[in-house]
């Protein structure tokens, strides 16, 4: 049991350094103009696959936060069961729109995405700032103390804040994919009829 424990341990803490250091990259080229055009027009026609990245992201983050309190007996605290009502909707709200191919979700998921972040991040700050603890566990577990502590550096926390992160770098390119996707026909025809040269919507007053 042992062996097993301390397997999952350090595979959710690698799996939280990649996850990290993927959002962070795709951060990074979602803010600079060139690089940004070029990862939309990568997934132009596929933005079905942020979106399923991401819900994948929040679905092994839960399982891994229930196996760590329900299955290890790891007891949260109040920081942790507000990044868990952060995480666990997004596994439903994600979900519903996967099945819905909706790349709009991104208005919905983003500020749970954001909320869970800044929790995390604070979190961690007085698990390594203890002083810095406004107060917010005075009941309970502590929120400043470390079950975990995977490569000397990556807590429960720590895993929580690099899905969060991630994600809200998906629902930030889902919102550039939504702004930048062309006008269907459907879309074209509900607002005029089609010019048979050019394909593209007349305008109704022409």
């Amino acid at each position: 049991m042992v062996g097993v424990y301390s397997t999952v341990v350090t595979t959710l803490g690698f799996f939280a350094i990649v996850v990290f250091a993927g959002g962070l990259a795709l951060l990074g080229l979602l803010i600079f103009g060139g690089a940004r055009s070029g990862v939309v027009s990568a997934l132009e026609g596929q933005e079905q696959h942020p979106l399923v990245w991401a819900w994948a992201l929040t679905l092994a983050a839960s399982i891994s936060s229930l196996y760590l309190s329900e299955v290890v007996g790891l007891v949260p605290c109040s920081l942790c069961w507000y990044q868990r009502i952060a995480m666990y909707p997004l596994v439903i709200v994600l979900g519903v729109a996967v099945l819905r191919r909706d790349v709009a979700i991104w208005r919905y998921g983003l500020p749970l995405s954001a909320i869970g972040l800044i929790i995390a991040i604070y979190h961690v700050t007085i698990q390594w700032q203890p002083t810095l603890d406004v107060g917010t566990c005075a009941t309970g577990a502590p929120c400043t103390g470390r079950y975990l502590a995977v490569f000397g550096v990556v807590s429960i926390p720590t895993m929580a804040a690099s899905v969060f992160l991630a994600v809200t770098a998906l629902m930030l390119l889902m919102r550039k994919l939504e702004l930048t996707e062309p006008l269907s026909d459907v879309d074209a025809a509900d607002d005029g009829a089609l010019d048979p040269a050019s394909n593209a919507p007349v305008p109704a007053d022409a």
